[in-house]
């Protein structure tokens, strides 16, 4: 598989909860119906999608109210509830929101997480933006990922994420068995183990880190 195969089939990723397009952060999105959104309304959503991510970052996801979100974006509560209709739906289109960055970054952005370097620094650079997303995005993910034992990978995202590493690993090691190794180097980042292990168990950021780079490193194992 190659890298133009992996990004043309990032565009539309396999059905799923959330099977993503690849878009850019700024991305005005279309309503159903086709039209496109008008300035003042993308205005609006990114506001309340901010808005929503600093309250995240700073008093959890528990905590997320409708009311308080239109406060601090400076729209009316409505205007939250017209385009989000609930509070589950808004805190997916935060996640969806940094999903569409991540893709972007690791489909079309600089190297080395992005397309031009060694396949090996390529994997390296997937996995500590991952984690770093992980991190960033912990709570939401894993009530995401909670949704049934098999959420995290009927996800969209999760099949694009595969298909990456597939291809990235078969260039490395074209007789390893590729499909398996993706799932074994994308299972570390679990939102339940990864925060198992930063919250229970105080494992740094750096520390998991370095615990993908040694797997990774078992790649170029004789």
């Amino acid at each position: 598989m190659s890298e133009a195969d992996t990004r043309g089939r990032g565009d539309a990723p396999p059905s799923g909860r959330r099977a993503l397009p690849l878009l850019g952060p700024d991305a005005e999105r279309a309503p159903r119906g086709g039209r496109a959104e008008r300035a003042d309304a993308a205005q609006n959503r990114r506001r309340i999608l901010a808005a929503a991510a600093d309250l995240i970052a700073t008093r959890g996801v528990e905590t997320l109210s409708m009311d308080e979100v239109a406060r601090v974006a400076g729209v009316g509560v409505g205007t939250v509830y017209r385009r989000f209709r609930d509070r589950a739906g808004l805190l997916y289109a935060v996640l969806d929101d940094r999903e569409r960055e991540f893709q972007a970054a690791f489909l079309q952005g600089p190297p080395p997480l992005g397309p031009g370097a060694d396949p090996l620094d390529r994997v390296r650079a997937f996995l500590h933006a991952l984690a770093d997303r992980t991190e960033d995005q912990m709570d939401l993910l894993l009530m995401a990922e909670s949704d049934s034992p098999d959420a995290r990978f009927n996800d969209g995202s999760y099949e694009l994420y595969r298909m990456h590493l597939e291809t990235l690993i078969t260039r490395i090691r074209p007789s390893a068995d590729a499909a398996y190794v993706a799932d074994a180097l994308l299972a570390p980042l679990a939102a339940n183990l990864f925060r198992h292990q930063r919250r229970t168990r105080g494992m740094s950021l750096e520390r998991v880190k370095a615990g993908l780079d040694d797997l990774v490193a078992g790649l170029t194992a004789s």
